[in-house]
């Protein structure tokens, strides 16, 4: 198997869970949203994910900002693990 694909698949699926946790966080601006089939559905991908990093960190008044860190430790993870594969596969 191509370390390419490797690569590109690793991306893809960070990049679409990204993307997914980015709905998620907006789908709570829109009162019944997450109510829905598919906000159900992303609550079950999203929620322990972000659960964990709403443990440490309290909102701030209305402003709850464990998804701004929990997407930025997301990318901080993402390329860790692009860094170990690369000394793994070179």
């Amino acid at each position: 198997m191509s370390t390419i694909f490797i690569f590109n698949t690793i991306a893809g699926v960070f990049q679409i869970y990204s993307i997914l946790l980015i709905i998620y966080i907006l789908m709570s601006w829109v009162p019944s949203a997450r109510e829905t089939k598919f906000g159900q559905m992303l609550e079950k991908i999203a929620e322990p994910y972000l659960g964990f990093f709403r443990k440490f960190i309290p909102p701030l008044g209305m402003i709850d900002i464990s998804p701004i860190v929990a997407l930025f430790a997301l990318n901080l993870i993402s390329r860790g693990v692009f860094s170990v594969l690369t000394m793994l596969l070179y």
